[in-house]
């Protein structure tokens, strides 16, 4: 992060907002979900911040995430915690995707995911805001992210993760200073457990969108497209959804740059991609519901989008439908061929919910949903090396004849 860029003058916040009914609410006050139990919005004074920054002073900036500070709620740069969020690169995919699909390649972050943008804006807010305990439900990688950033600062943390969690997760958040805790459950059932410990008072709850900030780290994914795409947006943009912090966050970036007069009224279809295993969102929006239903038994390889019932379930159901886009759904056994493809064609290793993107990238297509000549961006949301690969067991032994033609 490039110090010398950032000013102690304040951010332009000016107030939350709830998300269903408009009420307001002080921004620099601890809060949780608004009075109606949904999620607060950061607002800003956009007119102020069009007035003292244009494109080309944030243009010659470092490319970090925190360029983007006029649009973001951190006040005082004190409280600002770093591990080095660097914009993340748009890689194409010509062979398993086609000739104008994009990966934005969120597992360059630090803690290897997408996670660590808004858990670092989300910690850097609770640091300010004198939070001294954290309790987190988690699927594996925003356990991590949070272990890190709150490591960082100094704040306690205890994480709950289901049981069958991946190993290299639960390690990854011990190793980071986080006490971990598996649970026979789902990740709603570890978001109960840290719900109840709120309410007795033993932490403060950073289960996603029940805290307003994580969206406005998430949002500089949206931010940055912009920016790589010369402040016009791709055609479509394939998300991994599980809470849907990030597709929230992007949708509400996108109305600050038109605000900002810095992009134009053209919006990206928003496809919100769950497993079939798990697709409370699909289903709701098949059936043009504004809220989603809990997902019964819901299992799927693409841990981070196992997430039977979310919050903002009705901002991600909106963003959807605004947009033109659709929500959809793909089996496991087409998420694990386009993860093998994309590696093995085009020397990219995603995740499993990386790799969701893919293979509902190549279903629209299939349906007609989405052309193969419109510019999509696919999310891969964390470094497909932290999850299992196939065996490689050949072995040479190098004092007996070498037949180089089998090799």
């Amino acid at each position: 992060m490039n110090t010398n860029l950032i000013t102690d003058r304040p951010t332009f916040v000016t107030h939350l907002e709830c998300s269903m009914t408009g009420e307001r609410y002080a921004a620099d006050t601890l809060q949780g979900l608004s009075r109606v139990g949904r999620p607060l919005l950061v607002r800003y004074d956009l007119a102020a911040v069009k007035a003292s920054l244009d494109r080309d002073a944030l243009m010659r900036r470092e490319t970090d995430l925190w360029r983007w500070r006029e649009l973001l709620p951190v006040r005082d740069t004190a409280d600002i915690v770093s591990l080095g969020e660097i914009e993340t690169p748009l890689i194409p995919l010509p062979r398993s995707g086609g000739r104008n699909v994009l990966v934005k390649d969120e597992g360059r972050l630090p803690t290897g995911s997408f996670k660590a943008r808004g858990l670092v804006m989300a910690v850097a807010m609770a640091k300010a805001l004198g939070v001294t305990r954290i309790a987190m439900p988690t699927n594996g990688n925003a356990g991590a992210a949070l272990a890190a950033y709150a490591t960082r600062c100094g704040i306690e943390t205890i994480v709950f993760c289901p049981d069958d969690t991946p190993e290299i997760n639960v390690r990854e958040i011990a190793m980071q200073g986080a006490r971990v805790w598996r649970v026979n459950g789902l990740i709603d059932d570890c978001g109960a457990i840290v719900a109840e410990g709120a309410k007795q008072g033993r932490w403060f709850d950073f289960s996603t969108l029940k805290e307003p900030y994580r969206i406005e780290g998430k949002k500089t994914m949206g931010l940055e497209l912009a920016a790589q795409f010369g402040w016009e947006l791709p055609d479509a943009i394939f998300y991994p959804t599980g809470g849907g912090t990030g597709l929230i966050g992007m949708w509400k970036a996108f109305d600050e740059l038109e605000a900002l007069g810095w992009i134009g009224p053209a919006r990206p279809k928003m496809f919100a991609v769950q497993a079939s295993g798990c697709a409370p969102i699909v289903r709701a929006f098949e059936a043009g519901e504004d809220h989603a239903e809990r997902w019964e038994d819901a299992s799927t390889v693409a841990a981070g989008i196992r997430v039977p019932k979310a919050v903002g379930d009705f901002l991600i159901l909106r963003a959807v439908r605004e947009s033109g886009g659709q929500a959809l759904a793909v089996g496991d056994p087409a998420i694990l061929k386009a993860v093998d493809a994309a590696a093995r064609a085009d020397g990219l290793l995603l995740c499993p919910e990386g790799g969701a993107t893919l293979a509902a990238y190549r279903q629209a297509v299939k349906m007609g949903q989405v052309d193969e000549d419109e510019r999509v961006v696919l999310f891969n949301c964390a470094t497909g090396l932290k999850y299992p690969m196939p065996a490689a067991p050949q072995a040479l032994d190098r004092t007996q004849p070498i037949d180089f033609d089998a090799l």
